[in-house]
Parts: C-alpha cells; structure tokens; sequence
C-alpha cells in the first residue's frame, strides 16, 4: 500500500443557530440556509468519516485504521487508544448564538455515557464586528450562585464575554461553560465524544414553539465553578511551527506558511493539518497536492517528510 494523505467528504450538520459560511467562506457544499457544523474527521458512532480520493476512496475512517492500525494511527496513539481515533475534527459557523453549554471529563463521560469527555480548542478564522465568545466565569462562583442566576435566567452575568477577531484561539478544558456567539466561524479540535451538557439556549423555540432539551442536573457536577485562563496568546512566526496548546488529548501548532516550509515528523503519531487561511501546495513523492482554506488533512503516520509550498495558515495537530 502507498499511503498519501487523506482528505474526507463533510458532514454537514443543519442547526438552528446555524447559517451559509461554511459554503460562502470555506466552500463546503451546504444545502440549507441553517448549516453550522462541517465535521471534517469523526468517528463518532453514526457518523462516520469516508475517504474523499485515491485509492482508498470510498472506505470510511475505521476501515482503513483496521486495514492499517500502525501505518495511519502511528504506534503510540495505538498504544493509549487501540484502534480507536481519538480526536474529532469541525469547522463551525454561528450565524446565532450557540446554546451555553459545557462538556463532562472523562470519568463522567464513560460512567454516564461509554464516551470519552470532550477537551476542545477554538481557533477563530472569521468574526463580525462586536462577535464574541463565553467562555468560563467572571470570578470563582458555586453551585448555588449559579442555580439562583439560572432560574432567574441572569446566567450571563457571572460569566466572561471575549470580543474576539480572526486568529484568536481559545482552549477549553472539561467543566468549562462556554458558547460561540453570533457571527463567528471557528476551527474546532476536540477529544471524539458528541456529549455536551446544554444549560442555556437564550428561551429559543422551534417553529413549533418547543424549546430545545437543557441538562441542568447532569451539568451540575460536570462544572468547573472556578475561574480558569482560556484564551491562549502566542506569535506567529513565518516558516515556523509555532506551539500554541500543548494538553495529554492533543498538541496544536500554527504554521504560517510564506514560502517553502520542509516538515518533518517528530511523533509516531499521525498529524492533521486544518487550512484556515490561504491555499498551498503538498510535495509528496514528487507528486503536487494543492489545498486551500477549508481542508482538512490526514497525514498516516508512517509518512515522514513532506515539503509545503504557499501562502497559508495551517494548524498542525498531532497526539
């Protein structure tokens, strides 16, 4: 088998905050006007990822892991996870705000759910102006400041709102309340697990009047109650890898590709690369690859070095 990196067909998710970005911005084929999720690589149960070209076309993520455990997962994620992909990749358009919600760690998630908990970063490829994110509390609360700030629907008040624009990156660890406000479009990494903890959708309904299903008992022990550091500073630095989260789920770099940039592997793990800015060119054995704002890509982790050509920005993860 000669391996070469993996592109996969989205799947779209319609939502009722959603909205035409992910079309008009990252030329994702959307048919409807209430898109808000491109899941880009997912194993979550029922939706799962299938190869978009070469020879492994048409074989969906957990085949080809089967076929080739160590070739595409790479022995060390192997070693933690089995054959299991651990991470779970989106792009998302809020054309409304998103619910308040949060997500259980990973012994909550497996007692209450058989999943995984769900860590997640944020980068922020778009925003309109006055756009913000939720993310955390304000200062240290407890259980009972935030029920009674609940039920008098005044939840907001306890918690930060950051203005945030193109390149901001938020990382957000289990417990955290959080949600993407209106007019932002965001690259999300995030452990594979699609449990999440809704405490606030802002008494939205449906065309029918229904309002959307809340989890306040189960959110209760899931939150973390204290103030936490979210929103992560770094530099860009031209032709360079540049760390930006580093946690045991996952490791984000930013690559601000100019010119030429040589990449090597420094893992036995496989990486993805999430172009969020830009188009560029992948040499692979002599072969050119060419990819721009909106892919997302597989590298199998028994490929070593490869070279990329452009003017883009890449977030590079790995495990």
């Amino acid at each position: 088998m000669k391996f070469y990196p993996l592109t996969f067909t989205p799947i779209l998710k319609d939502r009722i905050w959603g909205g035409t970005k992910l079309k008009t911005y990252l030329n994702k084929p959307i048919v409807s006007e209430t898109t808000g999720e491109s899941w880009e690589i997912s194993t979550v149960p029922g939706d799962i990822s299938v190869v978009a070209t070469g020879v492994l076309k048409g074989k969906n993520i957990n085949e080809i892991i089967d076929l080739y455990p160590e070739e595409i997962l790479g022995k060390s994620v192997i070693s933690r996870f089995g054959k299991q992909f651990p991470l779970l990749f989106k792009f998302i358009d809020a054309k409304e705000d998103l619910s308040i919600q949060l997500h259980p760690n990973d012994a909550l998630a497996r007692e209450r759910h058989n999943s995984f908990g769900k860590t997640e970063m944020w980068y922020v490829m778009q925003a309109d102006e006055s756009a913000r994110l939720v993310v955390g509390f304000k200062k240290d609360s407890n259980q009972q400041e935030y029920l009674a700030h609940l039920e008098n629907k005044k939840l907001i008040d306890l918690l930060n709102e950051y203005p945030v624009s193109k390149g901001d990156v938020f990382f957000l660890e289990t417990g955290t309340i959080h949600a993407i406000g209106a007019g932002v479009v965001v690259a999300e990494i995030q452990q594979t697990s699609d449990v999440t903890y809704r405490i606030y959708d802002w008494d939205r309904v449906d065309a029918n009047g229904n309002g959307r299903e809340l989890h306040t008992e189960l959110a209760l022990d899931a939150i973390n109650y204290q103030t936490t550091t979210s929103k992560i500073d770094y530099k860009e630095v031209a032709n360079k890898s540049t760390a930006v989260v580093d946690c045991p789920y996952f490791v984000t770099n930013i690559i601000a590709l100019q010119e030429t940039f040589i990449w090597k592997r420094t893992k036995q793990a496989f990486t993805v690369f999430m172009c969020t800015n830009g188009q560029f060119e992948m040499i692979v054995n002599g072969e050119i690859l060419r990819y721009r704002m909106g892919d997302t890509i597989l590298i199998p982790a028994c490929m070593e070095n490869l070279t990329l050509r452009g003017k883009a920005t890449l977030l590079e993860i790995s495990i």
